[in-house]
């Protein structure tokens, strides 16, 4: 424990902290929302249209994309916590 301690040290965040990261995390997961509504509504017409290529290229696009967003969002938490620490 008190090697882990030391190699990434653990930081007691104010609560203006936590309501900055919890925005930040809002933010990424509307994105999110807004990014599957809007591609799940493509996949619906093609998948009624009968395009299967295109059902399986939106499926695709939409897993790159939310994982895009989710990288995003922690690396914007994770530059947060950093500007707290120092």
């Amino acid at each position: 424990m008190g090697r882990l301690e030391k190699a990434s040290p653990s930081i007691s965040l104010t609560e203006e902290q936590k309501k900055e990261i919890a925005e930040v995390d809002s933010v990424c997961r509307a994105k999110i929302a807004e990014k599957e509504v809007f591609l799940r509504d493509q996949i619906s017409k093609a998948q009624n249209a009968g395009n299967l290529e295109e059902v399986e290229s939106l499926e695709k696009q939409l897993a790159l994309d939310i994982r895009r967003l989710q990288e995003d969002c922690e690396t914007k938490k994770k530059k947060l916590r950093a500007s707290f620490a120092g």
